[in-house]
């Protein structure tokens, strides 16, 4: 089915059995996310909230909240879509299989933006109070927007074919922002828009910026969508949604969406920012205070009976997961005609996705090696690194399988695979005070840190132990050692106070487990933490481990050496994911919150079944 609006969806989805009304007045302020965040977790439905506490406007969440109904929205276009992905990245295609392709490319051509006269009736003028001002999390400063498609242009070639169209977080009121006039936005320089703001910059002009919410679900996912190189947002848009992207321009020249629910125009002047967060994110910490692109509001439109789309953000697996998934269905085939030799590249959900990659690449041109080791893997590492966003990884782990048996989305096969190989004198390689995430407060500062690549490839050399070490299990420095997965070892250690002082407390537990190396062959990895239950090994080791360390100041080896600058040791390494004194804090649902949105899960109210 193809959706005109955002509410179309809704009555498809409430047809089918995907979606549920929820009718009590329900508070916007911490309520809302606590009732997604628990719906979500129960795997329930997308969730309609007719009546918000203060705002006119209805909202719906949890639209994309897993994979079966994604694809169910987008069931009658992602076929076509995925042929014309296919088709971007292998253009002869069209010329080899002239006929199967033909429609695809009618089908672009169908997809292209249309441009329409702004209706004086098509929307109500409204304010930025007049919104449902949705905060998520406890420490949050302010409402947030979280499903905006944040639209700009390129002041040297503009109109809609070269603009952007992307998925920013928006920050609406609270901290300096005066209301109604100001709101934040969150997005680095490097990213489409701030290249398009670094432009009006040069020339001491403001940026003109759209910030559309709502309309066909198509729209939202066109916004995050890492499309190839030549395809335009709005037509992705189009070809998703089955039928053309309509806009429009106001007086003030800001680009209108026809289709949206919510339009926010304004204007980033240069060198004007504010400070924008706290806000509960996607590593499942909050990004911290800091200063932002400030939006100075023009106008503010809203349709008759707008409905506001959101998400909630948190500690991975969330409803963001089930669009990764969907982006993997519809894109999977890009990152190997990008970089060629790579197989496969995961960003692994579980670890917040930018901490962590796995890869799969290729070993072809070493013949005249005596034995299998990575050579070619290396070269491919570099380029995944300074691929897009998956230039902010920390750690990158890859290997080459020569039998094509590897898939790096079966994590816990990929990471068997990978530690039955790892050489500890060879195939860790460190990249220092380099960029990382600006989510990530593991490293030094904000958006500084460490990278870590572990290339592993040959035979494998090692059996992978299930069992806790005599070593460690009698030693009381050990604290409740646990096995995460084989090979992989965690223990609780007394709380991080410096790194002054954890270098000699790690190298006090290596000097240790050095006198018993031949108990330790079985173990690739031995994480240190301090205050953590775990309850799901491999999940709570991905989130643990690679958010909380920063590869060139928390990893550690026994006996580690470096020669000639490369860094290594005889084995296992300890990387220490103990909370040190920069972390930001980690989300955590206030007692209060809960127990009120407790009446919506009591016996015989609306949410029984998911309680």
């Amino acid at each position: 089915m193809n959706y005109n609006n955002l509410n179309d969806c809704i009555i498809d989805l409430e047809n089918n059995g995907h979606l549920i009304r929820i009718k009590e007045e329900v508070d916007p302020n911490l309520e809302m996310a606590a009732i997604h965040l628990k719906l979500y977790n129960k795997n329930g439905p997308a969730i309609l909230f007719e009546k918000i506490k203060g705002c006119k406007y209805s909202a719906v969440s949890n639209l994309f909240g897993n994979i079966e109904r994604s694809k169910f929205i987008f069931r009658n276009n992602l076929k076509p879509l995925q042929s014309l992905v296919q088709l971007r990245n292998e253009p002869l295609l069209a010329l080899k299989k002239p006929f199967k392709y033909l429609s695809t490319g009618l089908y672009a051509l169908k997809a292209l933006p249309k441009k329409k006269s702004l209706a004086k009736n098509l929307f109500d003028q409204i304010k930025i109070e007049d919104l449902p001002l949705i905060k998520h999390w406890p420490i949050d400063g302010g409402a947030f927007v979280t499903l905006p498609q944040v639209y700009s242009e390129d002041i040297e070639q503009p109109g809609v074919m070269k603009s952007n169209l992307g998925m920013y977080r928006i920050q609406l009121n609270g901290n300096d922002y005066i209301l109604n006039k100001e709101i934040g936005l969150h997005y680095q320089l490097h990213r489409g828009i701030g290249i398009h703001q670094s432009k009006t910059n040069n020339k001491n002009v403001p940026l003109k910026v759209s910030v559309f919410i709502g309309g066909p679900p198509s729209h939202t996912l066109a916004a995050v969508m890492p499309l190839p190189e030549g395809i335009s947002e709005l037509t992705f848009a189009g070809a998703l949604a089955g039928k053309r992207f309509n806009y429009a321009y106001d007086e003030n020249n800001n680009c209108i969406s026809l289709d949206a629910d919510f339009v926010i125009t304004g204007e980033v002047h240069p060198n004007e920012n504010k400070p924008e967060g706290p806000f509960g994110d996607h590593l499942g910490y909050y990004s911290l205070t800091h200063d932002f692109p400030l939006m100075r509001v023009n106008k503010v439109y809203a349709k008759k009976n707008a409905i506001w789309p959101f998400t909630v953000v948190g500690r991975p697996p969330q409803e963001d997961t089930a669009f990764g998934a969907l982006i993997h269905e519809i894109s999977g085939s890009a990152i190997p005609k990008e970089i060629p030799g790579v197989k496969e590249v995961h960003a692994v959900d579980a670890a917040g996705v930018h901490p962590l990659l796995l890869a799969v690449g290729s070993e072809r041109y070493t013949p005249y090696l005596k034995t299998k080791q990575p050579a070619e893997i290396l070269t491919q590492a570099n380029r995944i690194l300074g691929t897009g966003q998956l230039s902010l990884a920390k750690y990158l782990f890859i290997t080459a399988d020569d039998d094509n048996k590897i898939n790096c989305h079966n994590i816990q096969n990929y990471l068997k695979f990978v530690f039955e190989r790892i050489d500890f004198k060879r195939d860790f390689h460190f990249q220092t005070k380099t960029t990382i995430d600006t989510l990530d407060y593991s490293g030094e500062g904000i958006n500084t840190g460490s990278k870590l690549i572990i290339a592993a490839y040959g035979n494998k050399i090692r059996e992978l132990s299930n069992t806790i070490p005599e070593i460690i299990l009698k030693n009381n420095l050990f604290i409740k050692p646990k096995v995460l997965l084989p090979g992989v070892i965690a223990f609780q250690f007394s709380k991080f106070t410096s790194y002054e002082n954890a270098k000699i407390e790690i190298e006090n537990l290596t000097n240790i487990l050095a006198k018993e190396t031949s108990q330790l062959k079985g173990i690739v990895q031995l994480i240190i933490y301090d205050d953590f239950e775990f309850s799901d090994s491999i999940n709570d080791y991905l989130w643990i481990t690679y958010t909380r360390s920063n590869p060139s100041h928390d990893i550690y080896g026994v006996n580690e050496f470096i020669n000639h600058k490369h860094w290594g040791c005889d084995g296992p390494m300890l990387i220490d994911a103990r909370k040190k004194p920069h972390h930001a804090p980690e989300l955590k649902l206030l007692p209060e919150t809960e127990k009120s949105i407790e009446r919506f899960f009591a016996k015989g109210a609306i949410l029984e079944k998911w309680a």
